[in-house]
């Protein structure tokens, strides 16, 4: 039994690795699954949806490995952070579709708290601002809006959970409801100082807490998945959202530390170690990860839109087939094209957050082409990067400026925007051998629960660069480009 079974369940899609011994994959599948918009700024998945592909894709790595079920020690679970399900806990029904971290919907909502001055409240105990982003409000919207579930709630006969909470009890059969501290932090339920559900933020919300998951360190045994649904009974040891995971898997343990992944958002997390900093910038103050019951801090920027404003080049705009293609397009635009894309096709996150805004483009000339928009979407990336980085570095002392950025995540393999955000951040960008790093912090928690893999120190130790983007970009022209993106910003936000 030496090998890890990690599940990445995404936004767009589901995936099972496996790893080996060594820490290395072994083996990979992915598939890809409907997303659902019933109106303007709504977001949602069919949790079935969710399940089936989670299923199937741990099935499938499992085979592609050249494995049986029972060589594999343990599993590693990740997911999409904030995404909100709840399910009748006697037949595992969803009461509604599964609200995403996306989803604007309860918008006003959050302004009518704002006004009644609750989020002073919300921000001191969880470390969040208070926006539809997170899981409580979302959560409330389901138990107002949709007939009959507000009773049931009250009646003890539904439960609440983030993805990883809906897929323990899916593997288990109904045996466990449980959370990891990571994912509980982003709720907006969850007290991260006292490290337990606050009865005053669900007693505002109208939740009933018995609806809540049992919260536990991300590396612990939260049950078992069953024989019947991968062939033989695997223990689950690791759960961490995605951003974290990917925490862990950049091997960022030490306070200073700085990572950012490139998925559909972007999110970057500063290891802030036993200090939950208070921003004054906007950003989050949230849970890095737990272990043998401590807690590490972090601060975060969140941005909605990175990866997925090139799927909209590819699926709205059509002027791209492949997301490969952006990198040669951008090397190849006008380089006296001055085209700012702001993609705030779902609001703007840190540190802005701006739930009306929307997406505009600014700078349009005869001459903007494909290429102009290519080279303006993968821009716009490094620019919003940049806005998280100063605003840490003006929260925490300890946070250096020019610190080496650790990236992962997809759009992190394209060496053109790698070199584009080491020139507007003037630091050295780190890309790991293993990009897969969200699965591998996974992995690692449960391989090390497992007893397969090494401690932190072993593994921080075997974390290793593949290729590190140095600024070339003069000092003139930066401050150039980046006053040309805030002033684009914030002509975004006066007009929305």
């Amino acid at each position: 039994m030496t090998y890890i079974l990690a599940i990445d369940q995404g936004t767009t899609s589901s995936r099972g690795i496996v790893f080996d011994a060594d820490m290395q994959i072994v083996a990979t599948s992915q598939q890809e699954f409907p997303q659902h918009f019933p109106q303007s700024g709504w977001v949602e998945h069919d949790p079935a949806d969710l399940w089936a592909t989670t299923l199937q894709t741990s099935r499938d790595a499992i085979v592609k490995a050249g494995i049986s079920a029972a060589d594999v020690a343990g599993i590693g679970i990740t997911n999409q952070r904030e995404t909100t399900v709840v399910w009748d806990k006697n037949t595992g029904e969803p009461v509604y579709n599964a609200i995403v971290w996306q989803d604007r919907r309860t918008s006003e909502y959050c302004k009518q708290l704002r006004a009644e001055g609750f989020e002073g409240t919300l921000t001191q105990k969880t470390g969040l601002l208070l926006d539809p982003y997170f899981s409580g409000t979302k959560l409330r919207w389901i138990l107002e809006n949709v007939e009959g579930v507000r009773a049931k709630a009250h009646n003890g006969r539904l439960l609440f959970g983030t993805i990883d909470a809906f897929l323990i009890w899916k593997f288990t059969n109904g045996a466990e409801h449980v959370t990891d501290a990571t994912n509980a932090a982003r709720t907006m339920l969850y007290n991260i100082r006292d490290g337990a559900w606050d009865s005053e933020i669900c007693d505002r919300f109208g939740i009933p807490m018995e609806m809540l998951p049992h919260v536990t360190d991300c590396a612990a045994d939260f049950g078992t998945a069953l024989a019947e649904h991968l062939g033989a009974d695997i223990p689950i040891l690791g759960v961490a959202g995605d951003q974290q995971a990917a925490t862990l898997g950049q091997a960022s343990f030490e306070p200073g530390m700085l990572k950012s992944t490139y998925g559909t958002g972007c999110f970057a997390l500063l290891n802030t170690g036993d200090t939950l900093v208070e921003s004054q910038n906007r950003l989050l103050g949230t849970i890095a990860y737990q272990l043998d019951g401590k807690v590490t801090y972090a601060l975060e920027g969140s941005i909605f839109i990175a990866g997925a404003v090139v799927q909209w080049l590819r699926d709205g705009m059509q002027i791209i087939e492949n997301a490969s293609e952006t990198g040669a397009m951008a090397q190849s635009a006008d380089t006296g094209h001055s085209l700012y894309m702001v993609p705030a096709f779902t609001g703007l996150g840190a540190p802005y957050w701006d739930a009306e805004a929307r997406g505009a483009i600014y700078g349009l000339t005869r001459n903007s082409g494909p290429k102009e928009f290519a080279k303006a979407a993968l821009e716009s990336v490094g620019f919003q990067t940049r806005d998280l980085l100063e605003a840490m570095h003006a929260d925490w002392d300890d946070a250096e400026g020019g610190a080496t950025l650790r990236v992962d995540g997809g759009m992190s393999a394209s060496d053109w925007t790698m070199q584009f955000l080491a020139d507007i951040i003037d630091a050295d960008v780190d890309r790991p051998k293993v990009l897969e790093t969200t699965a591998l912090g996974v992995a690692w928690l449960a391989g090390s629960r497992a007893g397969v893999y090494p401690d932190q120190a072993g593994f921080a130790a075997n974390w290793a660069v593949d290729k590190t983007f140095s600024s070339q970009m003069d000092d003139d022209v930066r401050i150039e480009r980046y006053a040309g993106w805030t002033d684009a910003v914030q002509r975004t936000i006066t007009n929305c």
